[in-house]
């Protein structure tokens, strides 16, 4: 009986890593998981990855977990050394746009530190493995907001029939926040391990990447976040641009399928924007009446003065992804998403023990 294939997956009781996992796992694959659940740290006890977790640990006889710090470099080095694995998904980060203010040695640890300490050891022990990287759309600061924007009933749009940003789109001379520099810092190192040393990595500027297990909070996670809120009749606060600011959508289930994708088509060094597309773009006025139609009426209060360095209207173009990976379509739309966090968010309301942190 040969021995499956091995994949490392940092963050891998969060959102994105728990979905890669699981999906992993399906397919045969052994995956250990990182994940030392500092995003507890970092939002309070709503926000642990500890229930997570454990369910991945008693549901799959084939993930290993350890509680590993992705700072410290001799750990990870040991690691890979002795695992060798197969693939890597790196997305372990501090992922808050806000939050980092109030840290930035903890966010620019983790977030560029951290995955430095990965590339190397990757390039040192496992060099032709496929290595994913979780960017964010961050990168390009404030940048999207000096698109040209037009003002409709419910959501800003671009003036010019603009489709999406796509990944030409400069990342120089516009305000980023602590966040999104500590991210540039980390997206530009992983495009310099692909092309300087050969190494297939891939990019994905990662916009509203949701689910229904997303241990959402105020700081992060917007549509489980307010879907939260709508169920559990507790107030929401819009932040400036009169609640018409645009997201698009894009779960996580999709985002692991395209992970896959990447392996079995692996470039080096190259970029990409991910998200839903112009099909999942809603914004929070968009999102308030869908959930009013499904029965659950925001209470929400509205604060003139936006997020720092937030953007108005952010939709992904997906050309790049489509013509690399034509193999790859997006399986969720958005009602289904929020159908799906409905689902979970009764389950948990029918099972007292399950109910608090995610």
């Amino acid at each position: 009986m040969h021995a499956s294939k091995k994949a490392i997956v940092t963050g891998s009781g969060g959102l994105i890593g728990s979905e890669c996992v699981r999906l992993l796992a399906s397919e045969g694959w052994q995956v250990i998981g990182l994940d030392n659940n500092m995003r507890e740290q970092f939002f309070g006890p709503h926000g642990t990855t500890e229930p997570e977790v454990e369910e991945l640990k008693r549901s799959i006889p084939t993930y290993r977990h350890l509680r590993l710090d992705i700072r410290d470099r001799q750990a990870i080095r040991d690691l890979f050394e002795s695992e060798r694995p197969d693939f890597i998904i790196h997305t372990a980060a501090q992922p808050s746009h806000d939050k980092a203010a109030s840290i930035p040695y903890d966010d620019f640890d983790v977030n560029a530190l951290g995955t430095m300490n990965l590339l190397v050891a990757a390039r040192d022990f496992c060099r032709e493995s496929p290595f994913c990287f979780t960017s964010t759309n961050k990168v390009y600061g404030d940048r999207p907001n000096y698109l040209p924007l037009v003002e409709k009933d419910k959501r800003w749009d671009y003036a010019n029939g603009l489709d999406g940003i796509d990944e030409s789109m400069s990342i120089d001379n516009c305000l980023h926040s602590i966040f999104g520099a500590s991210k540039v810092a980390a997206d530009v190192m992983c495009q310099e391990f692909g092309r300087y040393f050969g190494m297939p990595i891939g990019i994905f500027r990662g916009g509203c990447l949701t689910g229904p297990q997303h241990a959402a909070v105020e700081l992060h996670g917007y549509l489980a976040y307010i879907v939260n809120c709508a169920m559990a009749g507790r107030p929401y606060t819009i932040y400036g641009y009169k609640g018409k600011q645009v997201r698009d959508q894009i779960h996580t289930r999709d985002v692991a399928r395209l992970f896959l994708e990447f392996h079995a088509q692996p470039r080096q060094g190259e970029v990409y924007n991910l998200g839903g597309g112009r099909g999942n773009s809603i914004s929070i006025l968009e999102t308030i009446g869908l959930l009013d139609d499904m029965g659950y009426q925001l209470r929400h209060e509205y604060k003139e003065a936006n997020r720092i360095g937030d953007h108005i209207c952010y939709i992904s173009d997906l050309a790049k992804l489509r013509s690399h990976f034509p193999n790859w379509t997006l399986e969720f739309d958005v009602p289904a998403i929020v159908s799906e966090m409905v689902e979970r968010q009764r389950q948990r309301r029918e099972t007292p023990a399950a109910t608090g942190v995610r």
